[in-house]
């Protein structure tokens, strides 16, 4: 009996069965939407240099609010994949890592531009 209730219980989580809530839904698809599309945001908001701050307080103002749990890592990644380079500097008597596309970061952040604008054509049109 119990490992049908465990069983159970892990299907009802993992997968949407129909009666699942719509505001559910449309949350785990709107989050779903905007994990592509933060990558593309950070990488154009990084052409010019900023700090893990300034950066988010960038996109936040431009309507891509995202969460310090999810920024930093992200940038990490990036970095991680030649996309960004950072250094550390004082400003303001405080160190802070600041940080900017790399030459790499910038062919990708081009690339990445040409394949969105064909995505948003493409769906301008079915929309």
């Amino acid at each position: 009996m119990t490992s049908y209730t465990v069983s159970h219980t892990v299907c009802s989580v993992h997968y949407m069965t129909p009666g699942t809530d719509n505001h559910e839904l449309f949350e785990n698809l709107r989050l779903e939407l905007r994990r592509g599309s933060l990558v593309l945001a950070v990488l154009a908001a990084l052409r010019k240099e900023h700090y893990g701050y300034t950066l988010r307080k960038t996109l936040s103002e431009r309507g891509m609010a995202i969460d310090e749990g999810t920024l930093y890592p992200l940038l990490r990644r990036l970095e991680s994949h030649g996309l960004l380079v950072s250094e550390w500097r004082e400003e303001d008597k405080r160190n802070k890592r600041f940080y900017k596309l790399s030459a790499d970061g910038k062919e990708m952040l081009k690339q990445l531009l040409t394949e969105w604008q064909g995505i948003n054509s493409s769906l301008n049109g079915m929309l």
